[in-house]
């Protein structure tokens, strides 16, 4: 799928709710997420068919030009194949959007194109390897593209298609406001679970000012941020800001859920080594760990938006450290600190705080 470009002015943003779905909606969302998993995993063997077939001719000295082609894995031609399939190995498809079977589809399009960039060279990074069967209590997720998206005038509920009004835990009001005042417009709407609870990401077309916005006066001060291990981060002007290390506060509590969850039937027999169904009690620890560690990267993620916010009103430049954090967090000694302090969250949110959330362009973090 080509990736949308906005018009001068404007910029794509996400903005998340958390749902209160009723059972029968949170029923409905799972069926559609595993309409999507399923789509993904049926191309996907055909796809690894032929490639495994491919492979087969060229260990026989089959030539290149005489091998069985590749089918084209290009989202129309993923979506045409599996329309044509469809009424044989999905009869139930009538029951799920179409947006469920698209979204794994586009998926395994965007995985396909990943794996041959990286192979021809073409994408940076570690090479990525050919793409997995996804399993059935993996992440659930679907996005909605197409039909009715839409944020309600009371600010508590949201639309999509086929699954009509969700109530929300939040109020939606600061997406209202944009869509009232016509400086947003919602292209697309991705419904998640995480951590036992499903949430909405509305991708939206935001227009910005362009000009230095009353509120933000030119200060002409300047600071350095060194981000670290023992304290968050260490400003030029002396200033220490505490680390609040959730995880090392949580991790009694988390060794304890995980022992917990140890302690149930998991999918993994240890006396077969083979894979097994797990039970419920297993899933439902795990749902517990999943929420301290859904905690945990809450309270992580408050603290650099706070910082980077308080740095963005107060100044005008600010320089950054850019840490490699990757290499440092092969130091083992160093590793769970590196992680529960996550120093690389520094840059980005200091750029996108003072070039985009603040509305001010001039006003850019750089890095050193």
């Amino acid at each position: 799928m080509r990736r949308y470009e906005p018009p001068p002015g404007w910029t794509v943003q996400a903005y998340k709710f958390a749902l209160d779905a009723t059972p029968a909606q949170v029923q409905n969302l799972r069926r559609y997420a595993g309409a999507a998993r399923f789509a993904y995993n049926h191309m996907l063997r055909r796809l690894s068919a032929v490639k495994a077939q491919r492979a087969s001719e060229a260990s026989y000295g089959v030539a290149e030009t005489d091998l069985t082609p590749w089918q084209s894995w290009s989202l129309p031609s993923l979506r045409r194949t599996w329309n044509d399939t469809k009424p044989w190995v999905a009869p139930w498809w009538q029951e799920c959007s179409k947006e469920a079977f698209n979204t794994g589809l586009d998926n395994l399009s965007r995985a396909l194109t990943n794996w041959s960039d990286s192979r021809n060279g073409k994408r940076k990074g570690r090479k990525m390897g050919w793409p997995k069967l996804k399993r059935k209590h993996a992440a659930r997720s679907v996005r909605f593209t197409t039909g009715a998206i839409r944020v309600e005038p009371d600010r508590r509920h949201v639309v999509l298609p086929r699954l009509g009004r969700i109530r929300t835990d939040e109020s939606t009001r600061k997406l209202a406001r944009r869509l009232e005042a016509g400086t947003a417009k919602i292209l697309s709407a991705t419904v998640t679970e995480t951590s036992g609870r499903w949430f909405c990401f509305f991708q939206v077309a935001v227009r910005r000012a362009t000009g230095r916005p009353a509120h933000a006066p030119r200060t002409g001060r300047v600071v350095g941020v060194d981000a670290g291990v023992k304290h968050l981060a260490v400003l030029s002007t002396g200033e220490m800001v505490e680390n609040p290390a959730p995880f090392k506060a949580a991790l009694k509590r988390l060794g304890k859920a995980q022992r917990r969850a140890n302690r149930r039937v998991g999918p993994f027999d240890p006396a077969t080594r083979n894979r097994r169904d797990p039970s419920n009690r297993w899933r439902r620890a795990q749902d517990r760990v999943a929420r301290i560690q859904a905690t945990v990267a809450a309270v992580r993620e408050d603290s650099w938006h706070q910082l980077t916010t308080r740095l963005a009103q107060r100044y005008d430049l600010v320089v950054v450290e850019d840490l490699h954090v990757a290499g440092m967090k092969r130091n083992r000694r160093l590793a769970r600190a590196l992680s529960d302090a996550a120093p690389c969250q520094a840059p980005g949110l200091v750029e996108s705080w003072l070039a985009g959330f603040q509305g001010c362009a001039d006003r850019v973090g750089h890095r050193v």
